[in-house]
């Protein structure tokens, strides 16, 4: 097997063991604390900060434009229709623009 499927794998066993360490570890609480219920609502927005920051500042404004658009639409609409909203907006000005 290639290496890329070595890492594939490890990949996902690791994510499984991580989300069923965090069920496990939670199940032993009758009550989840305040503070820690608030931390652990912030992590999608953190990770979707980690993920979205390095693009925007790296970005092109084809790039840029799709964020915004992305960003727009996300407020109004679900995550289908921001994802192929900034999908269609970046294809279109990658071809205008180059």
């Amino acid at each position: 097997m290639s290496d890329t499927l070595y890492i594939i794998i490890a990949g996902a066993i690791l994510t499984y063991l991580t989300r069923i360490g965090g069920h496990l570890v939670l199940s032993r609480f009758d009550r989840v604390h305040p503070r820690v219920e608030a931390g652990l609502n912030a992590v999608p927005a953190a990770v979707l900060t980690t993920l979205v920051a390095p693009a925007a500042f790296s970005a092109g404004p084809a790039e840029l434009a799709a964020l915004v658009v992305a960003g727009l639409v996300a407020l109004r609409f679900g995550t289908m229709s921001m994802f192929f909203a900034g999908a269609a907006v970046l294809i279109a000005l990658r071809q205008v623009l180059g």
